[in-house]
């Protein structure tokens, strides 16, 4: 059976000011969709494992689509992403296909030092899978590294959220990096669309998407790439 791990965020707020953090929803729910509909499996995991916060941005009126209050609705998906997420212990990459790092601002705080997600995520790459990532999801590439001890992402081409999208959120100065500069400082050749427009690169069996707009996109490129 075809199985994709979906890697989340448990980083709740802002170190600097007084905001909720956490997961932005729909880039795990959209994603999860395209899975589901074409009953491919997915396991959650979280650098802690347990308990995931949403960022309650992502339940405003505005954001809950269908999809977002199809998986929100559903006990399971909240008791199994939400509740209980799987530890990096609690992982045999060999059971994966693919990884997908969801983003959400509480992602620059726990995955771009996580060597063990770094190392599950080579592991499920090695074995000729797929690496994934979204938004701010992308700054988790920042742990995988090859044999060598070089930068998994030096020299590939991808995307992730965009010092201007960052800029429109005001909200440069309270992250502690920017996801494009340490792409690019990573020596991965980034590129961009306009802010929140669907902007998804395929570079051979890594596949990134630039913001929430670009979930389905990268949802759909997976698909692609495991036929």
């Amino acid at each position: 059976m075809t199985k994709v791990l979906i890697v989340l965020t448990n980083h709740e707020k802002f170190e600097t000011i007084n905001r909720a953090a956490g997961l932005w929803l729909s880039e795990a729910t959209h994603f999860n969709k395209v899975m589901k509909d074409h009953n491919i499996a997915v396991d959650y995991v979280s650098p802690q494992g347990g308990y995931v916060p949403v960022d309650p941005g992502s339940l405003a009126p505005d954001q809950l689509d269908d999809i977002n209050n199809e998986f929100y609705s559903d006990a399971e998906f909240r008791n199994q992403a939400l509740g209980h997420s799987l530890k990096p212990a609690d992982i045999t990459a060999s059971d994966y296909d693919a990884i997908y790092f969801a983003g959400g601002h509480g992602t620059v705080w726990d995955f771009p030092n996580n060597q063990e997600l770094g190392t599950i995520a080579k592991q499920i790459y090695d074995n000729g899978g797929i690496i994934s990532a979204v938004c701010h999801g992308v700054v988790g590439l920042l742990s995988i590294e090859n044999a060598d001890g070089t930068k998994f992402i030096n020299g590939k081409n991808l995307t992730g959220f965009t010092n201007e999208e960052e800029e429109i959120n005001q909200l440069t100065n309270d992250v502690p990096f920017l996801a494009e500069d340490a792409l690019k400082a990573a020596g991965a050749h980034h590129t961009k669309s306009d802010p929140y427009t669907k902007h998804v690169i395929v570079d051979g069996r890594l596949i990134t998407g630039q913001n929430p707009q670009s979930a389905k996109g990268v949802g759909e490129a997976l698909i692609d790439a495991l036929h």
